[in-house]
């Protein structure tokens, strides 16, 4: 019992240790909002010479922050659209109101908010598989100002099956901010690289992906746990949102890979085809989890089209190269 003892505050030390270690090394790279109370860190690129430029949103997915989407879409965009990065609730640099704020409705509503304080009224919503629940969240709860959306490897439907035992752990009360104080960060930055490679199976993962993103910030205690208790409560809260799906009448694409080992294209992207029966179905042959890495060029091309028809916009570089998707 002493032993066990002496072992937990010798690792909570080291994970306070290390938490303060992180916030050093990965400082925000935008601006800090108080939105609704709470910190939002956003990040924005291009747009800033015309005052009507599309703008876009990206919305990352689970155990990530804004950097990823930067990361995928920097240099492919032109400067005439104005990008949007925003780190989720909890997530990142954004700080995270618990209980609250876990589920898709909530994170949309914060982001909506977030997006009227930067003074941007419309917008097209790209969304990353948890991420493109909540943009769908968006356009359901305000379709005037969502005019287009991109989901990308989309989580947006309830599936039969539970999510890892260390979230629904985590997000327990007490004994989860325990477990977040304690284990999680020694234990999460041992099997980041392995998880990393998995996400993104069978594609590579891209050159120092982890530092460039920060994805270390993921394991300090509150967002390790904001993320859990995200994951934790996602199942129920899809199966509230996904039966109003067919009320989404904007533009939408659907990216897809036939080989996502993460969530399942059959369940997420092709339940939204079914949903929204206007929306164009990209599947991306080979290609897993993480298409913005792997078919950026071709997903910049698709957000450009959507982000404002009426303009002759083109990739940053010139055309994209032929997409190898299959349109359905």
């Amino acid at each position: 019992m002493v032993l066990a003892l002496v072992l937990a505050l010798f690792l909570a030390g080291y994970t306070e240790l290390r938490r303060r270690q992180i916030q050093r090394r990965n400082p925000p790279a935008g601006i800090l909002l108080q939105v609704d109370g709470a910190q939002v860190h956003v990040i924005e690129d291009g747009g800033q010479a015309d005052p009507g430029a599309p703008v876009v949103l990206f919305v990352h997915g689970a155990s990530g922050n804004g950097q990823d989407l930067r990361l995928a879409f920097s240099g492919l965009l032109p400067e005439a659209v104005r990008c949007v990065y925003i780190d989720r609730p909890g997530l990142g640099h954004s700080d995270r109101r618990l209980p609250a704020d876990a589920a898709p409705r909530d994170q949309a509503r914060r982001l909506l908010a977030t997006m009227t304080a930067l003074g941007h009224e419309v917008f097209t919503v790209v969304g990353h598989s948890f991420g493109a629940a909540v943009a769908a969240a968006m356009a359901l709860e305000a379709p005037a100002r969502v005019q287009a959306l991109v989901f990308l490897a989309p989580a947006t439907h309830p599936w039969n099956g539970k999510v890892a035992w260390y979230y629904r752990l985590s997000a327990l009360p007490v004994i989860g901010w325990l477990f977040c104080r304690v284990i999680a960060l020694p234990v999460a930055e041992r099997v980041a690289p392995l998880s990393m490679r998995h996400v993104f199976a069978p594609d590579p993962v891209p050159p120092a992906y982890d530092a460039r993103i920060g994805l270390e910030l993921l394991f300090r205690p509150e967002s390790f746990r904001s993320n859990a208790c995200d994951l934790a409560a996602f199942n129920r809260h899809l199966a509230d949102q996904a039966r109003l799906y067919p009320r989404i009448g904007q533009p939408a694409v659907i990216v897809t890979g036939d080989q996502d080992g993460v969530v399942w294209p059959s369940i997420h992207s092709r339940g939204l085809k079914r949903d929204l029966p206007a929306a164009r179905l990209i599947e991306l042959p080979g290609a897993g989890h993480m298409p913005q890495h792997a078919h950026a060029a071709e997903i910049a091309a698709h957000i450009l089209t959507l982000a404002d028809g009426t303009r002759a916009l083109q990739p940053a570089g010139g055309e994209p190269a032929p997409g190898a998707g299959r349109p359905s």
